[in-house]
């Protein structure tokens, strides 16, 4: 249909296609008598497409390239990549490390399977052109999650990799981990909070008195964490780092939140970091991934990232990009 269209007529069309123009006819008229719907006018000299022929022809021509990205993903998919990656990231690692990491997933080339091509592509609209190299076929999922919430994923078998998560007490025989880095912990209030005014180090019965916000935990079926919250403490729950900065910033509440974060709203006088009795909190973060026997090469070079420490430093601090 397409080189008729293109053409201007079954003769011409059939020559560009190697065949006799009655094989033509008799393909399109077996169409039309299975769409009940006229495609062709063929009233005039040329071969003039009718409303529905224009319709068919549009929305074929979509269905072929889907197909050839179906037949270009299948060959891909089938040189060792996963179809999705699924990756837990917990709600305290830096986005902007996180997503220079995905751009460079995304940059690389990787080269299709020859010996999985015909040796002479068919000659029609729908035949499948593998590019002489591409960019990774697997699609990455990420989740957003929050303390037990990001082992919870992975668990679950809802990811494949978990970035963030606190160390396990004890050992899960399918996953693996590894560490990640020591996350410096502050605790921190807007210049206007009573606590800035209070002397130092200020002592946890006077920060008992104060209302804290606390990220919500996103577990599902695990007992959800709760960190830094005194019993009988007002709270004020929030869904995101980003939640609760901007909460911290107005003045809403008082919390721990990662130094490096801190550090450029203290210069600017947004947030003033204050002492307590115990100083400051070091947190330890693992990532945390499934094992099988026949790992993908996307998880692969997530992993061999992780491995390198400019990258698990990256994303410790790399928080100023940090919007709500």
């Amino acid at each position: 249909m397409d080189t008729i269209a293109r053409t201007g007529s079954f003769a011409a069309a059939a020559r560009e296609l190697g065949k006799v123009p009655s094989a033509l006819t008799y393909s399109v008229r077996q169409l039309e008598e299975a769409l009940d719907a006229l495609l062709f006018d063929r009233r005039s000299r040329q071969a003039q497409l009718t409303p529905a022929g224009h319709e068919l022809l549009r929305e074929g021509r979509r269905l072929l390239q889907q197909i050839d990205a179906v037949a270009n993903r299948v060959q891909r998919v089938a040189t060792g990549w996963e179809a999705e990656l699924a990756i837990a990231v917990d709600n305290i690692i830096a986005p902007a490390a996180l997503f220079d990491l995905i751009d460079a997933f995304y940059a690389q080339t990787i080269e299709p399977i020859r010996d999985a091509l015909p040796e002479r592509a068919p000659a029609h609209a729908g035949a499948v052109h593998l590019p002489l190299s591409t960019c990774p076929p697997t699609r990455l999922k990420l989740r957003s999650e929050v303390l037990a919430g990001t082992w919870e994923a992975l668990v679950t078998g809802q990811a494949d990799l978990a970035i963030g998560v606190a160390p396990k007490a004890s050992a899960l025989d399918d996953i693996q981990t590894a560490p990640l880095g020591e996350l410096h912990m502050v605790l921190a209030v807007a210049p206007h909070h009573p606590l800035a005014r209070e002397q130092q180090p200020v002592s946890w019965e006077t920060i008992a008195r104060h209302r804290i916000v606390a990220i919500a935990d996103t577990a599902q079926r695990f007992e959800p964490v709760t960190v830094g919250v005194q019993a009988g403490q007002d709270v004020l729950t929030v869904p995101s780092l980003a939640a609760k900065v901007e909460a911290q910033l107005r003045g809403l509440g008082c919390g721990r939140l990662p130094e490096n974060l801190v550090r450029r709203h203290a210069e600017a006088g947004r947030l003033v970091v204050l002492e307590t009795e115990d100083s400051a909190r070091e947190i330890q973060l693992h990532y945390a991934w499934r094992r099988s026997a026949a790992q993908g090469r996307g998880l692969t070079w997530w992993l061999a990232q992780l491995e390198r420490p400019t990258t698990r430093k990256a994303l410790l601090e790399q928080h100023a990009g940090l919007v709500l």
